[in-house]
C-alpha cells in the first residue's frame, strides 16, 4: 500500500469570516489524495498569533511533511496546478458565451415548435447572442467605451457613439428576439454591425494592431480579431436576413 500523504492546514473560520482561500485549500488537497490536518483560526487574535510565529502576512498556510508550502497560489504551485496568468490572453468568455446562447435558442425552438433545429432558432441564436454581449458591455459602459474607442472609426470621429453602441446592441438583439418592429431593429443592427465589421478589419487585417477586443466589455482578455469580426458579421447577416424576410412576406 502506498503511504497516506498528510498536509497541515492553517485557516481563518470566524464567525463572521471564513476564508474562501482557506476552503478552496482544503478541497484542493484532498483532491490530490491528502489527509488534512484542518485548524481553524476562530479568532483575530489567533489569526494573528499564528502570523506572528510563522512569520507570514497572510491566511491559509499549507505545510506538508513539517515543511511551510505557503498559501493557495503557492499549495497549487508546488503540486504542479499552476493559477491561469489573469493577464494572458484567452478565448474562453466568447466561447462559453456563444455555447450558453446557441442551447438557448436551440431550447427555445424545441419549446416553440417541438424540435431544435429550425431557422428560427439560428436567428434566435444571434438575438440572444447580441442581448448577452451588450449586457457585457453595460456592467461597465466607461471602460467599455474607452476600449472601445481604440478601433471603432464612428467613436473616433463621435466619443458618445461608445456610450450609445450597447445600448443599441441591446435595443436591437430584444426587439429581434420578438421579430417585432424589423424596420427599426434591422437599421440599427445593419448600421452598428456594418460600421463594426468595416472597423475591425481595418484595425486587425489592415492596420495589423495588436489590440484587446470589448465585445464582452471593457475588462476583456479576448484579443480583437476574428471573434469580434464575427460578430458585427452575425448582425449584418441578421438584419439582412430580415429585412429579407419581412420584405417577402409583404
Amino acid at each position: 500500500m502506498s503511504e497516506t500523504r498528510r498536509a497541515s492546514l492553517y485557516r481563518m473560520v470566524m464567525p463572521d469570516h471564513t476564508c474562501p482561500y482557506g476552503l478552496k485549500s482544503k478541497w484542493f488537497l484532498e483532491s490530490q489524495g491528502y489527509t488534512v490536518e484542518d485548524h481553524p483560526l476562530h479568532t483575530r487574535e489567533e489569526t494573528d498569533a499564528f502570523k506572528k510565529e510563522q512569520g507570514v502576512s497572510t491566511t491559509p498556510q499549507t505545510f506538508i511533511n513539517g515543511k511551510r508550502v505557503g498559501g493557495y497560489d503557492d499549495l497549487r504551485r508546488a503540486l504542479g496546478k499552476p493559477l491561469p496568468d489573469p493577464k494572458a490572453t484567452t478565448y474562453r468568455p466568447v466561447i462559453a458565451l456563444f455555447t450558453i446562447t446557441a442551447l438557448m435558442a436551440l431550447a427555445t425552438s424545441m419549446a416553440v415548435f417541438g424540435t431544435p433545429f429550425t431557422l428560427r432558432a439560428l436567428q434566435w441564436f444571434i438575438a440572444f447572442s447580441m442581448a448577452v454581449l451588450a449586457l457585457l458591455k453595460l456592467q461597465d459602459v466607461e471602460t467599455f467605451s474607452s476600449m472601445f474607442l481604440n478601433y471603432d472609426l464612428l467613436a473616433k470621429r463621435w466619443v458618445p457613439y461608445g456610450y450609445i453602441y450597447p445600448y443599441a446592441e441591446a435595443f436591437a438583439g430584444v426587439l429581434m428576439i420578438t421579430n417585432m418592429l424589423v424596420w427599426l431593429s434591422a437599421p440599427v443592427a445593419l448600421f452598428i454591425g456594418g460600421i463594426g465589421a468595416v472597423s475591425v478589419f481595418k484595425a486587425v487585417y489592415i492596420d495589423k494592431r495588436e489590440l484587446k477586443c470589448a465585445c464582452v466589455g471593457g475588462a476583456s482578455k479576448v484579443p480583437l480579431g476574428f471573434i469580434s469580426l464575427t460578430e458585427n458579421v452575425m448582425m449584418v447577416a441578421m438584419a439582412v436576413w430580415m429585412i429579407a424576410e419581412t420584405w417577402g412576406a409583404a
